[in-house]
């Protein structure tokens, strides 16, 4: 099958080369590697894994594996059931 847009087709050639230049090696999870389980008590940890928002972060964001991806985001809702973790943000004026 032929290129769409043919006559463009030096411009798509850099655009190309300029996202083979951008691919990242995958990060590795920090709870497989330190061999830990996510825990609600580790409220310093767990802050790293929320944004200002407290929103959890994706993990494409951290870098965590599936499975500690699950475990951390019930230990993330289990600290803020027990505020310990803010479940809104911060209002500053």
């Amino acid at each position: 099958m032929r290129p769409r847009y043919q006559e463009n087709r030096g411009e798509r050639d850099m655009g190309m080369r300029h996202m083979r230049s951008r691919v990242r090696r995958a990060k590795e999870c920090e709870f497989t590697a330190l061999g830990i389980i996510p825990d609600y008590k580790d409220v310093k940890r767990l802050q790293k894994y929320i944004t200002s928002q407290g929103k959890i972060l994706p993990r494409r964001r951290t870098g965590v594996c599936a499975k500690m991806q699950r475990r951390l985001a019930m230990a993330i809702k289990r600290a803020r059931h027990l505020a310990l973790l803010p479940s809104a943000p911060k209002h500053t004026r």
